[in-house]
């Protein structure tokens, strides 16, 4: 099974290296550095999570800028009828 890695400058080989050098097997520390990568799969990054967060921003602001809309179409609505009133009751006197 292959797994999407979300960093490719992830160094499995630096890794290994590492951990042979600390006195672990090769065949156990390229274990473990596979491990890690395949842990790290799925794994957001920070380019998805400024998309996530531009695409958000996009929808608030269009969500805002809907309600400010009908917000001014209320307050217009309420002037109309205000006026409506008014000009009816003058018309009554």
């Amino acid at each position: 099974m292959t797994v999407a890695d979300p960093d490719p400058d992830f160094d499995t080989l630096a890794v290994a290296r590492d951990l042979e050098a600390s006195g672990i097997g090769k065949e156990p520390a390229e274990a473990v550095a596979r491990a890690i990568r395949q842990g790290r799969a799925g794994l957001a990054t920070k380019a998805d999570l400024d998309t996530g967060l531009d695409n958000l921003e996009s929808r608030m602001q269009a969500t805002l800028y809907r309600a400010l809309w009908m917000q001014t179409g209320a307050i217009v609505g309420t002037i109309v009828a205000a006026a409506g009133v008014v000009v009816a009751a003058v018309a009554l006197l």
